[in-house]
């Protein structure tokens, strides 16, 4: 019997209802890919029950919290002494997805950094890794994490990296993380897959950001974790690994970064 390589969904979004009434066969069918952990991201405070109750309730799902960019203004937002409370649980391993999304949301960009800040310090505190989501503003984001490592230093990773290789430079300097989605397996994507050839491979991490962004052969319909092995392979070509080889480096990344989630993994 051949060994399916393991692999993590380092961000995905199992509380989103294209995800409900379907969970188990969700699960199921990532770790028959493979896909043996999955961290679910809780991006507003109104959600973080039910992300929470998920990765209670699957033991290959963790999961993260913070305000996304793009909620920032429109409702509760959670706080420095709310996350730092909920890293108390024992499958909480990462503060995120935080960061800034000039795209969609310019307006509140003094807003967003604020949050941002908040995050900051609170996976500083924590000694959780930082989720970032950053969409056109590359400076304000190399600038602020610059200046809140500085202030604190913490360990974070760029979640479904697509800016520029300037961004992905600063980010690898502070020793961060970048993560691999769907986007970089796209056809017309060289150019990311130039920026992410020209990083460390042990700062490598792959995932879906399900249910958006699914990899080729499945562009275009609902993502899953599942899928986070389609991506990988075109990691693997991207790295000139075989696929076995890159999916026990990015495990040994994601171990790495998200050492809470490896302990707990050891301990259960």
């Amino acid at each position: 019997m051949t060994h399916t390589p393991q692999i993590t969904d380092s961000h995905c979004h199992l509380d989103f209802p294209d995800f409900d009434g379907e969970l188990d066969q969700v699960i199921a069918r990532a770790t028959e890919a493979g896909v043996s952990r999955m961290v679910s991201i809780c991006t507003k405070v109104e959600g973080e029950a039910k992300v929470r109750a998920i990765a209670e309730a699957h033991a290959p799902v963790f999961y993260a919290a913070a305000t996304h960019p793009m909620s920032v203004g429109k409702g509760a937002m959670f706080t420095f002494d709310m996350l730092v409370a909920l890293a108390q649980h024992p499958k909480f391993v990462g503060i995120g997805e935080t960061g800034l999304d000039y795209h969609y949301t310019a307006e509140t960009a003094v807003a967003q950094q604020d949050s941002l800040r908040i995050h900051c310090a609170a996976a500083h505190a924590t000694g959780l890794p930082l989720i970032i989501h950053s969409r056109d503003a590359d400076d304000d984001m190399a600038r602020i994490l610059a200046e809140e490592h500085a202030n604190g230093a913490f360990d974070c990773v760029m979640h479904c990296f697509s800016s520029s290789a300037e961004l992905a430079r600063a980010a690898l300097d502070l020793g961060f993380y970048l993560s691999m989605s769907g986007i970089a397996a796209f056809p017309r994507s060289k150019d990311l897959r130039d920026i992410f050839a020209a990083a460390p491979i042990d700062r490598i991490l792959v995932e879906t950001d399900s249910p958006y962004l699914a990899p080729p052969p499945h562009r275009g319909k609902r993502n899953e974790p599942a899928f986070t092995a389609h991506t990988a392979r075109v990691g693997a070509e991207v790295f000139g690994l075989d696929y076995a080889d890159f999916a026990a480096r990015t495990q040994e990344n994601f171990d790495r970064l998200f050492a809470k989630a490896a302990q707990w993994q050891e301990a259960a």
